[in-house]
């Protein structure tokens, strides 16, 4: 332990460190390292007299995902040094772009000595630049220029329709392979690439794998680190091997097979990027060989078996690094090979460097038995599928290591790793946060299709539409939406499909396969949504400009039978806009009467859906450059009957449950609401929207910072031989990789070593999200990143759901690992289709503790954070400061506020909030006694406490719901069951608290008269002002009247729009209620209200028979009985629906009370 006032070690570090190449010591990520890459090659370019300048393009897509827009933050740096970033328009066109750029001197015509380039893409833009590839290859490169194919590749497929490795594409036209091992190697490497690439006079990949790219590290980034050697001994060919002009097409094929493959074996030698690690000693038998990421789990996986070089030798393990996967240099094969037993390739996916390694030494004199993907029985030792993890490397090396030489401190250790394994298989998932659509998300209306159609996905958010009930299935890859379908189609008994295609992918490559349906005739209705972003990757520009009548004339020209733009906005389109002619404009709430439209018509149609990407229109919102309405919708919440149809109609996250004394209702969460106003459209008159309406700001606790004795100090944990492990996690877009940011910053600036990377996925879109954090005493002691399997030295759950997930609970250590977990609950986008959803949290509480033991930590996080400060997000800076209270963190308090004073975002409260997660961790009474009051429900959100203060508050509200002599026949009806339940089912209860409960629910319907005194009693009123601040509120209604509303085509009651004025009608309404019932009340004579009279009814019908044959036998069924009309609500034709479901559920559980046997009666013995 030591001591907790440790001064920062770098007190001069800044953000902007990252692109000062007079900074040697900097914290960056992968795609910032890209980007100091560019910086650095020019710098030494300029040292050594050349007058170079750089070009990178490529396309988007995890885990390259944000280089795009990393790039565009550089734009001031790069016009200051020429280099050049130009977004491609697809990955093949990026690639024959960067060919171009190594022509630029070629003919004498360039304006610099050679430009020096770079293609990024996902491993898909790989498979699909195949062509351009070789064609490019074949060429070469630019002897001043060169060219890095940075290929990410997503081996497990976290965020991608396939899993990749892209390898073998460059074999394939014989590009050689770097593969960094993390964050420092992307530097030395992409620098040792474009040297390589202008030697050889070829294309150089460099392998991106999410664990490298999207990693975060302390690194040394000094200019004279990497010094790459020329060959002295190849023979250059004549005219050497580099692009030239009028280039014959056989000649390139014989430079690149007679020569170029000779070039790339001596520059690798006379580099030496591939390296023996650890001799194995004077009697080496065992060797390993390995690249890239599984190069720092091989590392990993010995410092788990406790080998550290010494231990290696004398255990005779021989650790080969490779840094080229291909080609592998002969020589250096052979010497590694020399004197060893059995080589152990460790590589993920499909084996590139065993197959090599086996070609080589085959026939070689005493060949050592080689295996990887395989073990010596011909069993699966490192699967193809999936990625290796340390643990399950260590166990089969350890195992291996034993048999050629024993070891009881080695052998303890493997027992350990497999048990931790063995546990790791036993441990399942109590928790998953499934990705959703955002909040306002345009695909919550535009993947709907009609009943008897469906639908196919595509890239894009709108895959997402497949694991909702959105009828729509399969998918294809990019740019081949719709292709499938012509193919399907002639043998299919459908007769049309619906196809769903992004306006990205439209931009990139979808346009052809929807000209190719309209050219066979195929019944298809193309839906392209249009958001106005390429959305998946962060809401990046369309290159090109594309627009929704730019988009319309094009697709006009593809013989398409008919075309229908359906938008939220159809009034914004007018004279400015071309549009072909016979184009028709429908409003978004008509889409479902287009398609049943377009399904009919033979041949090709295209709806154009438009809608702006809801999490662009808050960016460009808080930019001040997209209009904000100046409105908000609230649902009042004593008029909400919980039906959920507002969700179903919506789909959307922001509708979030609220359980009140009445039952659950649903809320609108402000914070996350982005303006769609969809929810308006569910049955419901309880919803308002608020014009002039700004979210109310929650004032931060008057208790200052300074107001508080001081706290104690914890002893800081000492970081020992092995990294520390810290896994954060939590929900998307919640700020939970901050945390992972301030930690890697603290360590940077105490001058330790860290380690980062943020495991995202989809969880931009509501789903999970981890931080892994490695922090060491150097930043050469960090290999794997990545929490294994009991490597959790400390685990912020800053999700109580993703906390339950099954890598989370498998990387704790019972009662080692510190574990601090927030409760709050936050839904998932279940709840939007299931309105009965609720969280599992003592579940998830319980599998916690069985994996943490009982000294895992629950604390409400978010809710202290904001009663305290105001902002929920607060909370997982407070959980971080409670965590360190408790010696949990090895990282100094200075340094950690100094991380979040040079992170910049919201500095202030981020502070506040560590600190008072202190004072929560030392003092948590004194905390609490801060926070209830500033916690507890008012109003009908605070529930009763006992049965008759239940009783008495339905009683209450009755009297004001008519009269007083109403309100009497309710309470002796529920006092009757209440006494019956006492008598009859002694031991017994639920059964006078279920009365009490539904007979008000039923005997309180909320008619036209009740909605208009909820409106008008001041409740509602109450309400908005506590939710929202502003002056001159006006409010808009969104009801059907039931006499003079409007209906639809099938003649089903519509909403419509009412003003302020409404609520003087309400005030008058209110004051009719006397008419409930009797022969002048018009409303009752509706079927609903007849409806609701009859089941008012049948419901004292059945309380009477349940008073008359109650038992202890029948008492579970009589309860079962009662509590039916909680399915019972809604209004209108949702509320029929329903009533038909509980009446069906009546009828069974009916049958089953009438035949339970009477009890037996026994004389005494």
């Amino acid at each position: 332990m030591t001591d907790a006032k440790v001064a920062p070690a770098r007190a001069e570090v800044s953000l902007a460190d990252k692109y000062d190449l007079s900074k040697n010591r900097i914290f960056i990520s992968g795609a910032q390292a890209i980007v100091r890459l560019m910086l650095m090659q020019k710098e030494m370019d300029r040292r050594a007299g050349l007058n170079t300048a750089g070009y990178v393009t490529g396309y988007r897509g995890s885990p390259v995902g944000g280089f795009d827009q990393t790039f565009h933050s550089a734009r001031k740096v790069f016009d200051a040094n020429d280099l050049k970033f130009e977004p491609g328009l697809n990955e093949d066109l990026a690639a024959t772009a960067i060919w171009g750029a190594q022509q630029a001197e070629m003919r004498g015509e360039g304006k610099f000595d050679g430009v020096f380039s770079m293609w990024y893409g996902k491993g898909p833009g790989v498979d699909r630049c195949g062509d351009v590839f070789r064609h490019a290859n074949l060429a070469g490169t630019s002897k001043n220029g060169g060219v890095l194919v940075v290929m990410g590749d997503d081996h497990t497929a976290e965020s991608s329709t396939t899993a990749h490795q892209s390898e073998f594409h460059l074999v394939d036209v014989m590009m050689p392979i770097l593969s960094p091992a993390g964050v420092q190697e992307i530097l030395d490497y992409g620098l040792y690439g474009w040297a390589m690439s202008r030697f050889t006079g070829t294309w150089v990949g460099l392998k991106m794998l999410k664990d490298t790219v999207e990693s975060t590290a302390s690194i040394d980034a000094s200019l004279d680190r990497i010094n790459p050697v020329v060959p002295a001994d190849f023979k250059m060919p004549f005219g050497g091997l580099n692009i030239r002009p009028r280039d014959g097409i056989l000649e390139q094929e014989a430079r690149l097979q007679e020569h170029k493959r000779d070039a790339m074996i001596a520059w690798l030698k006379a580099n030496k990027l591939n390296r023996i690690v650890t001799s194995g000693g004077p009697n080496a038998k065992v060797g390993i060989i390995t690249v890239g990421k599984s190069y720092l789990d091989v590392r990993q996986a010995m410092d788990d078996l406790g080998l550290d070089e010494k231990r290696a030798n004398d255990l005779g393990l021989r650790l080969f690094k490779v840094a080229c996967t291909w080609p592998l240099v002969p020589e250096e094969l052979n010497d590694f090979a020399q004197g060893l037993d059995m080589i152990v390739v460790v590589e993920e996916k499909r084996s590139l460097i065993e197959t090599q390694v086996r070609e080589e030494l085959y026939g070689t004199a005493n060949q050592p038995i080689v295996i990887g993907k395989r073990d010596e029985k011909g069993d699966w030792l490192f699967p193809v599928k999936g990625a290796l993890e340390p643990n399950d490397i260590a166990i089969a090396i350890g195992k291996r290591l034993l048999r050629h030489a024993p070891d009881s401190a080695l052998e303890q250790r493997v027992q350990r790793l497999e048990q931790a394994q063995a546990m790791l298989a036993q441990t399942f998932d109590a928790g998953m946060r499934i990705p959703y659509f955002c909040s306002g998300c345009p695909h919550n209306s535009s993947t709907l299709v009609p009943e008897g159609s469906r639908a196919y996905a595509g890239i894009g958010c709108h895959f997402m539409a497949q694991w909702m009930d959105r009828k729509t299935e399969g998918w294809t890859h990019m740019g081949g939406e719709g292709a499938n379908w012509i193919g399907e189609a002639p043998f299919s008994k459908t007769k049309h499909v619906f196809q769903n295609l992004g306006d990205g992918t439209y931009n990139h490559s979808g346009l052809m396969a929807l000209r190719w349906a309209g050219d066979t005739n195929t019944n298809i209705t193309y839906k392209i949504l249009f958001n106005d972003a390429v959305a998946m990757t962060g809401g990046q520009r369309h290159e090109g400009g594309l627009t929704v009548d730019a988009i319309a004339r094009q697709v006009a020209a593809e013989n398409v039978k008919r075309l229908v733009l359906v938008t939220d906005e159809p009034w914004k389109y007018d004279e400015r806009y071309d549009f072909p002619s016979g184009m028709l404009i429908r409003h978004r709430s008509q889409l479902l009467d287009v398609e049943r439209e377009l399904r009919e018509i033979p041949g090709l149609t295209v709806l154009i859906y438009d809608q702006t990407c809801a999490a662009e229109k808050r960016r460009r919102r808080k930019r001040g450059t997209f209009p904000d309405p100046d409105k908000r919708v609230i649902i009042n919440e004593l008029v909400c009957e919980g039906c959920g149809d507002c969700g179903v109609k919506s789909n959307c996250v922001s509708v979030q449950p609220l359980d009140t004394e009445f039952g659950r209702k649903r809320a609108i969460d402000q914070s996350s609401c982005n303006k769609d106003f969809s929810c308006v459209n569910g049955f419901c008159p309880s919803f308002v929207t608020v014009h002039g309406a700004k979210p109310k700001k929650i004032a931060a606790t008057g208790v200052a910072l300074g107001d508080w004795p001081a706290l104690p100090a914890p002893k800081i944990p000492a970081i020992g031989d092995r990294p520390f492990g810290i896994l954060v996690d939590g929900v998307g877009g919640t700020g939970v990789v901050t945390i992972g940011a301030i930690l890697g910053m603290a360590a940077h600036l105490e001058g330790k070593g860290c380690g980062m990377i943020d495991m995202a996925g989809l969880a931009q879109k509501g789903g999970q999200v981890y931080s892994h954090v490695k922090l060491a005493a150097k930043p050469g002691d960090i290999n794997s990143i990545r929490i294994a399997a009991g490597e959790a030295d400390l685990v912020l759950g800053c999700d109580l759901v993703v906390t339950g997930a099954k890598k989370v609970l498998a990387a704790m250590r019972k009662d080692e690992s510190g574990v601090v977990v927030n409760t709050a609950e936050v839904y998932p986008g279940d709840f939007a289709r299931n309105a009965d959803f609720s969280l599992p949290t003592e579940r998830l509480k319980k599998a916690i503790r069985a994996h943490a033991g009982e000294s895992a930590r629950f604390v409400d996080a978010s809710g202290i954070a904001t009663a305290l400060l105001g902002n929920s997000i607060a909370g997982n800076m407070f959980m971080l400061g409670y965590a360190w209270q408790l010696g949990m963190t090895p990282l100094s308090e200075a340094s950690i506020l100094k991380a979040i004073e040079l992170n910049g975002e919201a500095v202030a409260m981020n502070q506040a909030a560590f600190v008072w997660g202190r004072r929560a961790a030392a003092d948590p009474q004194a905390v609490e006694e801060i926070v209830a009051p500033l916690r507890k429900p008012k109003g009908d959100r605070q529930l009763s406490q006992s049965f008759e203060e239940m009783l008495a508050r339905r009683v209450a509200f009755l009297a004001d719901y008519q009269d007083a002599a109403y309100a009497e026949r309710y309470r002796a009806r529920v006092a009757k069951i209440a006494d019956l339940e006492k008598t009859r089912a002694p031991g017994k209860s639920g059964l006078a608290e279920a009365a009490a409960r539904y007979l008000f629910k039923l005997m309180a319907i909320k008619d036209e008269y009740e909605v208009a005194r909820l409106f008008t009693n001041g409740a509602f009123q109450k309400q908005v002002e506590a939710t929202f601040e502003g002056d001159n509120l006006r409010y808009q209604f969104h009801m059907a009247p039931p006499i003079f509303g409007k209906r639809d085509s099938k003649g089903q009651p519509v909403k419509s729009n009412f003003g302020p004025w409404m609520m003087r009608a309400m005030r008058m309404l209110t004051k009719l209620k006397g008419l409930r019932g009797g022969v002048l009340d018009i409303f009752g004579k509706t079927e609903e209200r007849r409806m609701e009279r009859r089941i008012l009814a049948e419901y004292e019908t059945l309380l009477d028979e349940i008073a008359g044959a109650l038992s202890p036998e029948n008492h579970a069924t009589a309860l079962s009985l009662l509590t039916l009309p909680e399915k019972i609500r809604g209004y209108g034709p949702v509320k029929e629906k329903f009533v038909k479901e509980a009446k069906t559920e009546e009828a069974r559980l009916l049958e089953k009370f009438r035949k339970t046997p009477a009890p037996t009666l026994q004389a005494a013995e």
